[in-house]
């Protein structure tokens, strides 16, 4: 693992411990002003930074989750880290288990110098065991 993969994925697991141990001011040191997170389903649903906090400090709380198959890439001040988690979580009486995809996008201040997160999309993974053979198809530096 090169050095800036290690150091988003350290990001990414401090940002994920202030939201287990319900971190306010951990989550908040780490996120743009700007935050969004997404829901993606069916019906997809947005929080803003405001709202994410309060959610993520009360009713939607992490106790437990995985990174797997992890993805890092650098785009001049901008970073994606993508990866298939495993989570446990609750969104008011709702129990979220098991695998969810994530996509985050982080920034890098010019003044700072700081990574800020400035959006997490999160959805379910597709079930369809096919599709990734049918993509693999389609490469054309294979």
């Amino acid at each position: 693992m090169d050095e800036f993969t290690a150091r988003i994925e350290a990001l990414e697991h401090q940002w994920m411990r202030s939201w287990m141990n319900r971190e306010r001011n951990g989550m908040k040191s780490l996120m743009s002003g700007d935050f969004v997170f997404l829901l993606g389903a069916q019906t997809s649903a947005m929080l803003d930074r405001p709202s994410w906090l309060e959610a993520a400090t009360t009713r939607f709380q992490c106790s437990a989750y995985r990174f797997k198959d992890i993805y890092v890439r650098q785009h001049k001040r901008m970073a994606v880290f993508a990866a298939r988690m495993s989570i446990e979580a609750r969104i008011g009486p709702q129990n979220i288990e098991g695998d969810v995809w994530i996509t985050d996008l982080w920034q890098r201040g010019r003044v700072r110098r700081k990574w800020k997160l400035v959006e997490r999309t999160m959805s379910r993974p597709d079930e369809n065991k096919e599709l990734p053979a049918l993509i693999r198809e389609m490469q054309l530096w294979r």
